[in-house]
């Protein structure tokens, strides 16, 4: 049997602090003791297997799921799932959810006062070629209001599930803009000590994917382990 490696840590500083007092809810979220890591057995660092009849084709483009076109600038959003060899992770479950263009889920426990969108559920999801790569037609998502502190709003952002290779190595994180004048004072974007890992969670604009006339393109490559890896929030 191929030699199975487990659990790694992290390089220093390049992963969210459990604990960041600016990010209020952390610190009851917390651990208060030392982690303890578990070994990892064959459910850990084998599977999911996934194909074709286990996504929705029409599910990577969320501006044509309904039967009215979504409010909001159409944005493609698009990139590579990699090792940190950087080879591809083929065949792997992307899932996407955002907010609308106005800032708001279509969730019970959001009560932004902004208005919902009959034509926009907010999440998709797509399956990586032989080569990693994924691709979302979506809506900008608009900033938002929390409760973190006084007049705190997020940047606009698109959340990202990534399973990978196996189920320890799926990534949940967070893709932002380029030039968003709120990643300076977001407590969950700075949550992460380093910078260079911190500025890996903003996608890059990406002519190539530009639809002419219809939408702007975001490239946002996902690494999900080693020196280069992507900051994640959960596994």
């Amino acid at each position: 049997m191929k030699h199975l490696a487990g659990y790694r840590r992290p390089y220093p500083g390049t992963q969210p602090n459990h604990l960041s007092p600016l990010y209020r809810s952390s610190i009851k979220r917390a651990p208060s003791q030392p982690l303890i890591y578990l070994p990892h057995t064959l459910s850990e660092v084998t599977g999911p297997v996934f194909g074709p009849g286990d996504v929705d084709i029409k599910a990577c483009d969320l501006t044509r799921q309904h039967g009215g076109e979504p409010i909001g600038e159409r944005i493609v959003v698009s990139g590579r799932v990699i090792d940190e060899n950087g080879r591809p992770v083929p065949n792997t479950l992307v899932e996407l959810w955002q907010a609308n263009a106005a800032g708001r889920y279509l969730h019970k426990w959001d009560q932004h006062d902004a208005p919902l969108d009959p034509n926009f559920t907010g999440c998709g999801h797509a399956l990586t070629d032989s080569e990693g790569r994924y691709r979302f037609v979506t809506i900008r998502p608009g900033e938002y209001p929390w409760r973190n502190h006084y007049n705190s709003w997020r940047p606009a952002h698109i959340h990202f599930s990534v399973f990978g290779p196996a189920f320890a190595t799926r990534l949940v994180t967070q893709m932002y803009f380029p030039g968003d004048p709120l990643l300076e004072f977001d407590p969950i974007f700075n949550s992460t000590p380093d910078e260079k890992a911190r500025n890996r969670l903003i996608s890059q604009f990406d002519w190539e994917t530009t639809l002419p006339v219809q939408a702007l393109g975001y490239r946002f490559d996902m690494v999900l382990s080693g020196r280069e890896s992507l900051p994640w929030e959960g596994k």
